[in-house]
C-alpha cells in the first residue's frame, strides 16, 4: 500500500486521538458558541459509521449531504469516508428538480439533510431517486413523525452496533489513495451539472502543497461561511481539521459580520465580493467624514501601503516608516482590521478575481488577504499569492506539484497530482476537457510572467462577439464596473450586437440611503430606479469607472433593475455565476429597447 502519510482520513483520526478536550468544532446555539472537542468529535464520527454499516452501505456507496454549514455535515462527510464511501455535497439552496438530478446521476443511497428546506424538497423526489433508500434529518427540530423513509439524527444513530466495529477497523485498514473520495457537481452556466470525481490523492496533493505555502497551527480558529458543498470551503476544511486547527460553523451567513467579532477568527476563507463589500463600506463611510478625518485615513492608508511593499519585497522599513506605520495603525489601521475580529493571520480568497486595488488595500490595512486561482476539476488552488514577491494584479504562482503552462488561444493548462479523475459517467466529455499531453483545460485564457505569476485576461467560453468582429470579455468589465458599492450585480450584453450594455442591479441599501439624502420621493424601488437624478448618477460612476477600458469595450447603455438575479429564478449557478441565456431571454424586452433607443439618438 502507498504511503498513506497525507490520507486525510488518517490523518484526522491522528488529530482526534491527541487532541483530547482541545474544541474541534464550533457553533452557535441561540446566542452561544458551543465547542465539539476532539474526542467528541471522534465518538460522533464513529457513532455515525457504525449506523451507515447498519444500513448495508458498501465500499464506494455514495452519501448525499443537503445542508447548510453545520458541525454534522463535517460529522457526516468523515463518517462516510471512514467507511470508503463516496460524499455527494448538494448545494442548499438547489430547488428539489436540481437536488433530484444529482441524487439520481450519483446513485446516492442515503441522504443527509440539514433544516426543513432541504428536507421538505427531499420528501417531495424520493419517489423517483430509485437509488435512494434513507432521508437522515441532522437538525433536532425537523420533525420526521410518520415518515416511513426519513429518521432523524438520534433515530439513526441508535442503528448503530458495536458488532460492526470489527467491519469499521477492516475499511479503515483498507485505505488507499486509489478510492473516489467525493462527486462534486460542477454548477455549470449551461446544461446539467457534471460529476467532478475526486480521490484521495487529489486531496493529498493540496494538503502536502498548503504545508509548503501556509502557516496553520492548533491554535488557529476559521470562520467557515461559505457552502461545504462547494470545493473551496470543504478543501479548506480539510486543511484546518488536518492541522489540528478549530473550524467554526455558520449555518446563516447573513450573521457573519456578528460571527466575525464574536469568534474572532485567524483564517478565514472568503470570496471576492465579500471584500469588495467592506471595502466599499468604509469608504462610503470616509466619504461622508470631516475632511480631517479623510485626510488622516488617506495618510494612514498609504503608510500601510508603503510597509506592505517593504515586506512584499523582503526590505526592511526605514526608522521614519516604522514609527509613522505605528503611529497610522494606532489610529486607523488596527481599528480597520477590528472588522474581521482583529486576529485574522491570513485569508484565502477564491472564486473569481479580486480587483487591485481592493487587494492592495487589504495589504495595506495589514489583513494578509492570499487570492487563488481553481477549480473544482483541480481540487481547488492551482496558484495563489505568495507571501512576497506577488504581483496584486495576478492570481499568483503556482502551487507545488501543480504544471501550468498556456496553450492554443492562450487557454491556461494545468496537470498535477491534483486534477480529477474526469466526469462521472461522462468519458466523452472527460476525454473532452484535456489535451494529448494529459493538461487539463481551463477554459480560461491568460499567460505567466517572468516571475511566475499567473494572470486571467479572459474566459474563453464567455467570450462575445459585437457585430463588428471585436471580442468582449464580459467578466473583465463586469469586474470593473461591479466594484462600485452601489452595484449588486451586473451582466453585460455584446454578443452579435453593435456595442456592449448592461443590466444593472444596484444595491438598494446604499442607493435608498442616497435617495433619503437627496430628498427624492418614491413608492417603489421601480420608480426610484427611473429617477432621473438616480440615473444621471449612474451614468456617472459607470463613465468613471470604465474610462480605463478600450473604447469598444465601454458600457454605452444600461438598464437599471428593481430585482436582483436569482438562483430561484434561474439567473444564478449555485456558485452565483450568471445563467447568460437565461437573463438575456428574461430581459430580452429592456435589452431591445437599449439598441432601439440607441438607434433612435443617432
Amino acid at each position: 500500500m502507498a504511503n498513506l502519510d497525507f490520507h486525510i482520513v488518517k490523518r484526522i483520526r491522528e488529530q482526534i486521538a491527541k487532541g483530547g478536550e482541545r474544541i474541534a468544532l464550533k457553533h452557535k446555539v441561540g446566542t452561544v458558541w458551543q465547542g465539539i472537542s476532539w474526542t467528541q468529535f471522534g465518538q460522533q464520527v464513529d457513532a455515525l459509521s457504525l449506523a451507515l454499516l447498519a444500513q448495508g452501505l458498501r465500499t464506494q456507496d455514495k452519501v448525499g449531504i443537503f445542508s447548510n454549514n453545520m458541525p454534522n455535515w463535517t460529522v457526516a462527510d468523515f463518517a462516510s469516508l471512514q467507511l470508503r464511501a463516496v460524499t455527494v455535497p448538494i448545494y442548499p439552496t438547489n430547488t428539489a428538480a436540481q437536488a433530484a438530478y444529482i441524487i439520481q446521476n450519483a446513485d446516492v443511497r442515503v441522504l443527509f439533510v440539514g433544516e426543513q428546506e432541504q428536507f421538505d424538497a427531499a420528501l417531495g423526489i424520493f419517489e423517483q431517486c430509485e437509488q435512494l433508500e434513507l432521508i437522515v434529518a441532522m437538525s433536532h427540530d425537523i420533525n420526521v413523525d410518520g415518515c416511513e423513509f426519513a429518521l432523524s439524527w438520534n433515530e439513526f444513530l441508535a442503528k448503530g452496533s458495536e458488532e460492526n466495529q470489527a467491519e469499521l477497523a477492516q475499511r479503515l485498514e483498507q485505505a488507499n489513495f486509489d478510492d473516489l473520495l467525493t462527486l462534486i457537481y460542477t454548477s455549470g452556466t449551461t446544461g446539467q451539472p457534471k460529476g467532478v470525481m475526486l480521490d484521495y490523492a487529489n486531496i493529498a496533493a493540496q494538503l502536502e502543497g498548503h504545508d509548503q505555502r501556509l502557516s496553520l497551527s492548533e491554535s488557529d480558529v476559521s470562520l467557515c461561511f461559505l457552502p461545504l458543498s462547494h470545493v473551496f470551503e470543504r478543501a479548506w476544511t480539510f486543511y484546518v481539521l488536518y492541522r489540528g486547527a478549530t473550524n467554526c460553523y455558520l449555518q446563516d451567513t447573513m450573521q457573519v459580520r456578528d460571527a466575525l467579532g464574536e469568534i474572532r477568527p485567524t483564517v478565514m476563507c472568503a470570496v471576492p465580493r465579500f471584500y469588495e463589500k467592506i471595502f466599499s463600506a468604509i469608504h462610503e463611510k470616509v466619504s461622508k467624514a470631516p475632511f480631517i478625518r479623510k485626510v488622516i485615513f488617506t495618510w494612514a492608508v498609504n503608510m500601510g501601503a508603503k510597509m506592505a511593499v517593504c515586506q512584499q519585497e523582503g526590505r526592511k522599513p526605514s526608522l521614519m516608516l516604522k514609527k509613522a506605520h505605528n503611529l497610522a495603525d494606532k489610529m486607523v489601521l488596527s481599528k480597520l482590521r477590528d472588522l474581521l475580529g482583529g486576529r485574522i493571520n491570513f485569508m484565502p480568497c477564491g472564486g473569481a478575481k479580486l480587483d487591485e486595488t481592493i487587494g492592495r488595500f487589504f495589504h495595506a490595512i495589514g489583513i494578509n488577504v492570499k487570492l487563488g486561482y481553481g477549480m473544482t476539476e483541480t481540487t481547488a488552488t492551482i496558484s495563489c499569492w505568495d507571501d512576497q514577491c506577488f504581483n496584486p494584479d495576478s492570481i499568483g504562482m503556482s502551487m507545488p506539484g501543480a504544471q501550468v503552462k498556456i496553450g492554443e488561444n492562450n487557454e491556461i493548462l494545468v496537470r498535477g497530482p491534483m486534477v480529477m479523475r474526469g466526469y462521472y459517467k461522462l468519458p466523452e466529455e472527460t476525454a473532452k476537457t484535456f489535451d494529448e499531453h494529459g493538461f487539463l483545460k481551463t477554459g480560461d485564457a491568460g499567460h505567466i510572467d517572468e516571475q511566475g505569476n499567473l494572470f486571467i485576461t479572459d474566459r474563453i467560453k464567455e467570450l462575445m462577439k459585437t457585430s463588428g468582429g471585436k471580442y468582449i470579455a464580459p467578466q473583465m468589465i463586469e469586474g470593473a464596473i461591479g466594484k462600485d458599492h452601489y452595484i449588486e450585480q451586473i451582466a453585460v450584453i455584446a454578443d452579435t450586437r453593435k456595442f456592449v450594455s448592461a443590466l444593472i442591479v444596484p444595491c438598494f441599501d446604499t442607493l435608498e440611503e442616497h435617495a433619503k439624502e437627496l430628498n427624492i420621493k418614491y413608492h417603489d424601488r421601480l420608480e426610484l430606479i427611473k429617477h432621473h437624478q438616480i440615473v444621471e448618477m449612474f451614468e456617472k460612476r459607470v463613465n468613471e469607472l470604465q474610462k480605463e477600458l478600450a473604447k469598444f469595450e465601454q458600457v454605452k447603455k444600461f438598464k437599471l433593475l428593481p430585482k436582483a438575479f436569482s438562483m430561484n429564478d434561474g439567473e444564478l449557478t449555485p456558485t452565483q455565476k450568471l445563467r447568460r441565456k437565461v437573463i438575456n431571454d428574461k430581459y430580452q424586452d429592456e435589452i431591445e429597447e437599449m439598441y432601439t433607443e440607441k438607434k433612435k439618438q443617432s
